[in-house]
């Protein structure tokens, strides 16, 4: 296991539309999942130990996002050949575990975590109401582990900024993840 960080934010950045496949069964679009004051766009997965180790905070995050105009999107790019517990069937028992406020999504050719240049699993991109991108940063301090004492809830705290202010904060800190499992 590869671990990666995010590069620095390209403040507006135009994000990239998609039409991915639900484990609603629906199929999910920018537009669909955007809120009126923006949209975080991740990329997580079943398998990755940094993923599990914010999960349960990241979807209670997501719901008091929810509250401020802030929609989420969950995109899953990895190859679930070789790395099954990514697979379609899995994600739907984890959307329904963690019981996802959010449309988790699957993206079979890969190309939407290509042209988002995503790098990790979690890779978090905050856009504004614009679809600008304002925020690519970490969820918090955790990494694989335990949060820290003082740990600070920066996607939450960029969200909540962005959702005042349609504009990022300018200290942001990088994602820390697996690598995302590309095809060959």
């Amino acid at each position: 296991m590869a671990s990666l960080n995010t590069p620095l934010c390209d403040f507006g950045w135009k994000a990239i539309d998609f039409n991915l496949e639900g484990v609603d069964g629906t199929y999910w679009s920018l537009e669909k999942a955007k809120g009126p004051y923006g949209l975080v766009v991740m990329f997580i997965c079943n398998h990755c130990p940094y993923v599990k180790a914010i999960l349960p905070r990241l979807v209670k995050d997501i719901r008091l996002l929810k509250d401020l105009g802030i929609e989420t999107i969950a995109i899953q790019s990895n190859d679930s050949v070789n790395y099954p517990e990514d697979s379609f069937e899995n994600m739907k028992l984890i959307a329904d575990q963690f019981d996802f406020s959010f449309p988790y999504v699957i993206d079979h050719t890969q190309e939407t975590a290509r042209a988002f240049n995503a790098i990790c699993t979690p890779d978090f991109y905050g856009f504004n109401r614009n679809l600008e991108l304002q925020y690519r940063g970490r969820f918090d301090a955790t990494g694989r582990g335990e949060p820290p004492p003082d740990n600070a809830r920066d996607l939450f705290e960029a969200m909540k900024h962005i959702s005042e202010k349609q504009v990022g904060p300018l200290e942001q800190k990088s994602s820390i993840g697996c690598s995302i499992k590309w095809r060959e």
